[in-house]
């Protein structure tokens, strides 16, 4: 199985799904599957842009034909009748297979995701080519009753997408980084699946989101991974 992660830099407009086209165009020949960030289609401080910025699933239907050729996996933000969702979208076939809707919203400190998304309220696996995938969005694997559920689900593959902003910084590098890898592992062992973890790159308004987007197998080794603060585009067999 060859996956590319695509570490991005998406900009705070609609434009990001011409880069995310290009990406997938570029690579679908060489990889069976595509991963993107949390809110790759749309930059991540969104606030009141949502009413401008957030997309109908049938306004992604360039994406959807492109996954005839290779799956792909990426976080937009979604109408959903009069609310917004936070979500990850899996395109397999020339369609929409799977949406996550981003479950646990961080409200504190340099996040406010709950005054303008509203919260998806399960967890759940889809079937593809690869086995049986599971989908969080960023914040959701911070949580215990989410290690649970993903146990009981107990699939081959999990995907993570996230937009992590740096902060913690110290002599011994990054904290948030250091306790990320702990969570990503920590998921990987007690589900015996293989992890992948993309975390976007970038500013915005003053926060600087890290990267460090790696795969994890079922023994909690980081097998491979991509650069700290660099955009990256590269596939892996795995």
């Amino acid at each position: 199985m060859r996956v590319t992660l695509a570490q991005t830099s998406p900009k705070l407009n609609r434009s990001n799904i011409f880069d995310i086209i290009s990406i997938i165009r570029d690579n679908m020949d060489s990889s069976d599957l595509i991963v993107f960030p949390e809110l790759s289609l749309n930059g991540y401080i969104l606030q009141d842009k949502l009413y401008e910025d957030a997309w109908n699933t049938n306004e992604l239907e360039e994406i959807s034909m492109l996954s005839q050729n290779v799956d792909i996996a990426l976080g937009g933000a979604l109408i959903d009748g009069d609310s917004f969702r936070n979500s990850a979208i899996y395109f397999t076939n020339g369609k929409i297979l799977s949406i996550h809707n981003k479950v646990h919203l961080p409200n504190y400190g340099m996040f406010e995701e709950a005054r303008y998304f509203e919260s998806g309220n399960v967890f759940e696996s889809f079937t593809c080519k690869f086995g049986k995938v599971s989908m969080l969005v960023c914040e959701d694997l911070w949580h215990e009753s989410v290690h649970a559920d993903l146990i009981k689900e107990n699939p081959d593959l999990i995907l993570a997408l996230v937009a992590s902003p740096a902060r913690g910084f110290s002599d011994n590098g990054l904290d948030i980084e250091d306790q990320w890898k702990d969570i990503i592992k920590t998921v990987a062992k007690e589900c015996t699946a293989k992890l992948i973890f993309v975390n976007r790159v970038g500013f915005e308004d003053g926060l600087g989101f890290w990267g460090g987007s790696c795969i994890v197998n079922e023994n909690a080794e980081i097998v491979e991974s991509l650069p700290n603060y660099e955009t990256v585009i590269k596939t892996f067999d795995i």
